[in-house]
């Protein structure tokens, strides 16, 4: 299944804040089997939100758009994703109740703008809120679907857990989709990228890409004073046959680095150079300490 991630919100644009929730979101969806080709994210203006949520569905079975649910005029998922499906919003009183009661526990008066925040989409489902006043959203178009979290980083994660992806997961089920997506990051040091690459062309040659349906593939990322990582990501059934991917994989990357570039790979995932020399300082029996 591949979604689609979209933050919201014009503050991202300008470089206000750091749109930490897609890395989030592209992590966790990672490690469920979810493929998610493209990230987007787009400022609070009706036509441009809906252009964007139009491309994302054209792409992608799916997409999940963080932001835009709060009670102020400038928020306006709600009545994007309305646009994009078709429908009327409808004003849900039990959701309204749920936020005034919120209110009324901090003994504070709901303003009436928070009542938008209980407008829905015909036809969606609604993902209570447990830590703020914004409720998440399900809307199904046909085969796809749009899921509406909250931009506040602690709510959209808990969102997410609890109600986005258990249906994700059921939709993948569906599907027979049902995969993980696990990566082994191996770090080099005294090679140039290009030098790495053209290694290891004989195994990303070997390698078919998810594109083509291939269960693993290899990636390079320069890290400045952290050396060249050499990243191996596997697609799988199950955890463990991903794990033995990886594993497998590995060997071939090292051997064939070592043929090429000699014993230049000097750690795994965070394991680093520091790491790495006072390991060595151990096997060759030394000590070592702080003055």
């Amino acid at each position: 299944m591949r979604v689609e991630i979209v933050a919201v919100g014009t503050e991202l644009l300008l470089g206000q804040i750091a749109d930490t929730n897609s890395a989030w979101l592209g992590d966790r969806l990672a490690s469920a089997g979810v493929t998610s080709h493209f990230h987007q994210a787009v400022g609070d203006n009706h036509e441009r939100m809906t252009l964007a949520f139009r491309t994302a569905l054209a792409r992608s079975d799916g997409i999940i758009v963080c932001g835009g649910l709060g009670p102020t005029q400038d928020d306006i998922t709600r009545e994007a994703i309305a646009d994009v499906m078709g429908v009327e919003l409808v004003r849900d009183q039990k959701i309204v109740d749920v936020i005034a009661g919120f209110f009324q526990t901090r003994g504070r008066a709901m303003s009436v703008n928070n009542e938008r925040q209980a407008d829905v989409p015909a036809g969606a489902t609604v993902i209570p809120q447990r830590a703020g006043t914004a409720p998440g959203l399900i809307c199904p178009l046909g085969n796809k679907v749009i899921y509406a979290v909250p931009g506040v980083p602690y709510e959209m994660a808990e969102m997410f857990e609890r109600g986005i992806l258990p249906d994700l997961r059921a939709r993948m089920a569906a599907a027979g989709e049902e995969n993980v997506i696990v990566s082994r990051v191996l770090r080099t040091w005294g090679a140039s990228e290009s030098g790495l690459a053209e290694a290891l062309q004989g195994r990303i040659d070997a390698l078919d890409a998810f594109d083509r349906g291939g269960s693993v593939t290899l990636a390079f990322l320069a890290s400045g004073m952290e050396g060249i990582k050499v990243r191996i990501t596997a697609r799988a059934p199950t955890l463990a046959q991903g794990t033995a991917l990886l594993d497998l994989e590995e060997k071939e990357v090292r051997s064939t680095i070592e043929s090429h570039l000699g014993d230049i790979v000097f750690g795994t995932d965070e394991e680093s150079m520091e790491h790495a020399v006072a390991a060595q300082l151990v096997v060759h029996g030394l000590t070592f300490g702080v003055a």
